[in-house]
């Protein structure tokens, strides 16, 4: 298993011509859609956790334990999440997640709360193939969030290991880079860091403040209600 460390930040009008002068080799360009999935009371993201079903293809993204030293700067600017992409672990995880919360009794709605205690008797819950959604339906789970991206794509390589900026141009109008290093799970993350602030310093970027992602912006434009208990969690 991974762990994304990444860093968000503004796109400009020259932005290509910067990742050009730095050495960066595009790799490509594509466009693909996101849907996100949660219960209608939020368990997932409330925990910080994203499931996502990108052109067929699930992904959950986890927190991750920072294991820097706190009240750096780097670091603050910076997110992590494991990546979980095998869909009967993802399967296992979401059930886990949905059985400790029927735990904490933090259910109040009677129908939600069967639901969740019929996943919390089934531990053997069938395990569901990609085109079929019928686990979502057995999990209550819902799309909340649905949008296309145009991603155009780059590689760096840094002290042995390759950095990638992607370019993203979300269909509701928002347009954010992210430089992202990948690292085995367990490992130091204080080089991920410096390598991501290294290519920020080569191109030029403010380190003054955090950079809201696609889902931040996404929520706070078009579900209101989520976007208020996720700010309330400290999870945005």
């Amino acid at each position: 298993m991974t762990v994304e460390v990444e860093r968000k930040f503004v796109c400009d009008a020259e932005i290509m011509g910067k990742l050009q002068d730095i050495g960066a080799k595009c790799i490509g360009q594509r466009q693909f859609r996101d849907q996100y999935f949660d219960s209608p009371n939020f368990i997932l993201t409330l925990k910080d956790f994203w499931l996502r079903c990108r052109e067929g293809l699930w992904e959950l993204k986890c927190p991750a334990v920072s294991g820097t030293t706190a009240g750096n700067d780097t670091d603050a600017l910076c997110t992590r999440y494991r990546e979980i992409t095998s869909l009967p672990l993802i399967q296992s995880e979401v059930s886990r997640i949905i059985r400790e919360c029927a735990a904490e009794g933090r259910e109040s709605n009677s129908s939600q709360r069967e639901q969740i205690d019929k996943v919390a008797e089934n531990e053997d819950t069938e395990i569901c193939s990609a085109d079929d959604t019928k686990w979502l339906d057995d999990l209550n789970l819902v799309c909340f969030a649905e949008f296309k991206t145009e991603r155009r794509s780059y590689t760096l390589e840094r002290e042995a290991s390759v950095v990638r900026v992607d370019l993203d141009q979300a269909d509701f109008g928002y347009c954010v880079g992210e430089i992202e290093v990948l690292v085995p799970e367990g490992v130091d993350m204080n080089a991920a860091l410096q390598r991501i602030a290294g290519i920020a310093e080569e191109l030029g970027l403010s380190s003054e403040k955090k950079v809201n992602g696609k889902m931040h912006v996404y929520l706070q434009r078009y579900r209101p209600e989520h976007y208020a208990e996720l700010l309330s969690a400290r999870i945005l």
